[in-house]
């Protein structure tokens, strides 16, 4: 077995597959990329039994095998080297030497038909994505995904597909986003519970990407295909909560405000918030809007007024800054309506431009309660 292949262009892709493999592996094979060779295709794999992410790869080559190469010592390597064609040569010694053009290096290999075989999805539903709308919907949801190991299904992301659009839904009780695109359809109705980890991985590889994604699912596993690259992992079981429910259909009181100063002040503000509450204080009277926070325990406070655009009551409420801090973050909105009902409800935040025609996000954040 010999390929030749350019560097960069492989530690490129093992790059984006090592993120799949665990720091600390229960089987010693997982530390491994799976090197599968047909003549001039290199097909590279990683997995942690849970994900399995594999991509294709054009190499030099007219020989065929499949080994399993340690990934850490060869991404190590690899990252020294500037660009210049590698050669990997299979010798008998169980070992493969990597040649470039100053020197050789013998990597210990292992048998490659111990590698763990991907799930096949058996007669699997499919729905095809735009790559950017698909990691947009991903990037804008994520950070609301809980981390509580009580309750997985709140972990990872809820995916909604319909006849008349998808949707897309992370909460951890605290906060909820609910990002939906209204001109993407799926051919029939499905929901499943995506974990993060895969997630993570397919939004950094996908954004900028002009690409299509098929996405294949069934009540178990989900299969994202793209490019040359392809993704399989587990879902996760269970039913996920009933979010319509919690968000409040009735808010009177609207306040419109610009994203990028709302956001400023907000930041400045909670340095002076409580360290175990991080609690600001909005107090809305006609078109003043003034954010506050204060810690009791070490004399600290801060204040700042800002001009709105409000309609409704005059109000005070109190939120959690980082929560807010994150939501305002993940928008790029220029103007952005924070509608409440009352003091003890949740608050509702939408962005007022600067959205897709069919793309709606909704963002929903608990009070905490003021001590007045």
């Amino acid at each position: 077995m010999k390929f030749i292949v350019s560097s960069n262009y492989l530690l490129k892709q093992l790059q984006i597959l090592g993120g799949v493999i665990n720091n600390s592996n229960t089987l010693p094979i997982l530390d491994n990329f799976l090197f599968d060779l047909q003549n001039d295709e290199l097909t590279v794999s990683a997995s942690d039994l849970e994900t399995t992410m594999s991509a294709k790869l054009k190499v030099e080559s007219d020989s065929e095998g499949k080994i399993a190469v340690p990934a850490k010592l060869l991404l190590d390597t690899l990252k020294t080297f500037p660009e210049q064609p590698l050669t990997f040569v299979v010798e008998d010694n169980n070992t493969i030497e990597l040649s470039s053009n100053h020197g050789k290096y013998a990597l210990a290999y292992a048998d490659g038909e111990e590698f763990p075989n991907p799930v096949a999805l058996d007669e699997p539903s499919s729905t095809i994505v735009e790559a950017d709308i698909l990691s947009s919907a991903i990037s804008k949801t994520i950070f609301a995904s809980g981390n509580d190991d009580l309750r997985p299904v709140m972990s990872g992301v809820f995916f909604q597909f319909k006849e008349d659009g998808l949707t897309f839904v992370a909460t951890d009780a605290h906060k909820l986003v609910k990002y939906s695109r209204e001109d993407i359809q799926a051919n029939e109705a499905a929901e499943f519970i995506m974990p993060k980890k895969p997630l993570n991985l397919l939004k950094g590889i996908l954004a900028g990407s002009e690409s299509e994604v098929l996405i294949e699912y069934n009540d178990s596993n989900a299969k994202f295909t793209f490019d040359d690259t392809q993704l399989i992992c587990r879902l996760i079981d269970g039913k996920y909560p009933n979010y319509e429910a919690v968000i409040p259909k009735e808010n009177p009181n609207k306040l419109t405000i610009q994203r990028n100063q709302f956001l400023s002040s907000v930041r400045r503000v909670s340095i002076f918030s409580n360290k175990t509450t991080h609690q600001v204080r909005l107090k809305i009277a006609g078109a003043e809007l003034n954010i506050s926070a204060e810690d009791v325990d070490y004399s600290n406070k801060a204040e700042e007024r800002l001009t709105c655009d409000y309609q409704g009551d005059d109000m005070q409420i109190g939120f959690n800054s980082r929560f807010l801090i994150e939501m305002l973050g993940n928008l790029t909105a220029d103007e952005v309506m924070l509608e409440m009902s009352l003091p003890n409800r949740a608050g509702i935040l939408t962005p007022v431009d600067g959205l897709d025609p069919g793309e709606k996000i909704t963002m929903l954040v608990m009070p905490v309660m003021l001590n007045s």
